[in-house]
């Protein structure tokens, strides 16, 4: 009972920082594909995409980290890690700062299906069941709410960066 419980809340974790990429992913790529919008806006988001989940990465890496402290032998990651497979699959995550996949979004977006697909099969399985647990329901639909808002902020405060960085070079060339 208790490695299940354990489990749960890894899987909850984890569907906490890349579940809500998708649907980011999809907003995006609508924007930038929509003509009747002539925003400079549409164009650098969509191309940060890739490395907006790479520091949604490095923040599930950073929670692993910390939740693994002060022991990082190998027992101690393997006996603490109950779904070692999502845990590895999320750590890949961090790949999207090499340019060869950063240069292409559509990587990022298959590569965070699989927790969307962990998240569409856990909310299927409870409706499904004879008697769903709305309890579980409202904590997959919150964990997914705040993954949305949590890859939407990165992405906003990459824009900010990028424009700002923009703004200092334009008025360093006005100056020369």
């Amino acid at each position: 009972m208790a490695n299940e419980m354990i489990s749960y809340l890894q899987q909850l974790e984890i569907l906490a920082f890349f579940s809500g990429y998708p649907l980011l992913y999809a907003v995006v790529a609508y924007l930038k594909s929509t003509t009747k919008i002539n925003s400079s806006i549409k164009n650098p988001a969509f191309i940060l995409l890739p490395f907006a989940y790479a520091i949604v990465g490095i923040l599930y890496a950073g929670l692993q980290l910390r939740n693994l402290y002060p022991d990082y032998s190998i027992r101690h990651i393997s006996s603490e890690i109950q779904i070692p497979f999502y845990v590895l699959w999320a750590s890949l995550s961090l790949l999207f700062f090499i340019p060869f996949f950063s240069k292409r979004p559509v990587i990022s977006l298959l590569h965070s299906l699989v927790f969307f697909y962990l998240i569409v099969k856990n909310f299927y399985s409870q409706l499904a069941s004879a008697e769903p647990d709305r309890n579980i329901l409202r904590n997959f639909m919150n964990v997914y709410f705040d993954s949305i808002l949590l890859n939407t902020a990165i992405l906003i405060v990459l824009l900010i960066i990028y424009y700002a960085i923009r703004f200092l070079r334009r008025r360093s060339s006005f100056r020369n």
